[in-house]
C-alpha cells in the first residue's frame, strides 16, 4: 500500500493565453495565481463534467502506478476572464464553465510521442498498456497518442474518453468485468511485454484506501444525484475490475500475440 495521495491544489485562472484546437473540447492554456501555467478543461465543453471526472480519477490512478502524469489541479474560472476574448465561441465557453474546472500542468518544450521515432521500454509500456485496459481508456491510438517526451520521461495526458461506463449509469457498472477488446488499437500494444509479470504488483498499488482518496477529491457538483451514491459506485466499478482474475489481461495478451 502507497501512503496517502496528495490531495489536489485549487488555483485560481488569471489569464486567458491561447486556445489548444487539436481537440474537440477546446482547451486552453491559462495562467493560474500561482504564477504557473497550465491546460485547462473546461466543464462547460461538450462532455460536461463527466470528462473531468474521468481526467481526475484516471490521471490520479496513474500516479498512484507510478506512471508520469503533468500535474492535476482544480482550477477556479471567473466567467470575466473572457470579456476581452473576440471569440464568441471562446467567450460562451468560458462563461459556462464558470467555477471549478480542471487544469494539467503545461509542460513547455513537449513533444508529441511517436512510436516509429522512439519505442517504448517494454516494462514501460507493459504498465501503461494494463492501465489503460483498468480504465478502459479508448484514447491512446497511433492516431492520438496522448502521450508526450518531456525531459527525456513519458507523460500521460487527456483521459476524458476513460471510464465510458459512467455515460450510461447504472447499466455500466454491470459491464466492470467485460473485457476490454479496444487495447489491440493500443499505441503501445506492440512494444508491451511481460504484462502478466506487473499485473499482481500493480493491483496491489490501488487499494480501497487509495482508490476512495481518489474519488473524494472529486467535486460533488460534477457527479450525477447524490455525490456519495456516485463515489460508491465508482469504488464498486473498480472493485469488480480488479477482482482477480481481471477481466483485461487476456485482451492485452491477445493483443501483444
Amino acid at each position: 500500500m502507497l501512503g496517502a495521495m496528495p490531495p489536489l491544489r485549487t488555483v485560481a485562472a488569471t489569464r486567458y493565453v491561447t486556445p489548444l484546437r487539436e481537440g474537440g473540447s477546446l482547451p486552453a492554456i491559462v495562467e493560474g495565481d500561482d504564477l504557473g501555467t497550465y491546460v485547462l478543461k473546461f466543464r462547460g465543453a461538450g462532455q460536461g463534467e463527466k470528462a473531468l471526472v474521468a481526467e481526475l480519477i484516471a490521471g490520479e490512478i496513474a500516479r498512484a502506478l507510478g506512471l508520469n502524469v503533468p500535474e492535476l489541479v482544480l482550477m477556479e474560472l471567473d466567467p470575466e476572464l473572457g470579456r476581452t476574448e473576440p471569440d464568441q465561441e471562446i467567450q460562451a465557453l468560458i462563461k459556462a464553465s464558470a467555477g471549478l474546472n480542471l487544469a494539467l500542468d503545461y509542460l513547455p518544450g513537449s513533444l508529441a510521442y511517436e512510436p516509429s521515432v522512439l519505442p517504448a521500454d517494454p516494462s514501460l509500456a507493459a504498465r501503461v498498456v494494463w492501465f489503460d485496459a483498468l480504465v478502459t481508456n479508448v484514447d491512446r491510438t497511433a492516431r492520438n497518442t496522448n502521450l508526450l517526451f518531456w525531459h527525456r520521461q513519458l507523460y500521460l495526458i487527456d483521459h476524458g474518453a476513460a471510464l465510458y461506463f459512467h455515460h450510461d449509469w447504472p447499466a455500466g457498472l454491470a459491464r466492470s468485468r467485460a473485457p476490454f477488446p479496444q487495447i489491440r488499437q493500443h499505441v503501445l500494444h506492440r512494444f508491451a511485454a511481460g504484462a502478466r509479470e506487473v499485473d499482481a504488483a500493480l493491483a496491489a498499488r490501488l487499494d480501497g484506501a487509495v482508490l476512495a482518496e481518489i474519488v473524494a477529491q472529486v467535486p460533488d457538483a460534477w457527479l450525477p444525484g447524490p455525490a456519495d451514491e456516485s463515489r460508491a459506485a465508482y469504488l464498486r466499478f473498480f472493485e469488480q475490475r480488479l477482482s482477480s482474475p481481471r477481466p483485461f489481461l487476456e485482451d492485452i495478451s491477445d493483443a501483444r500475440a
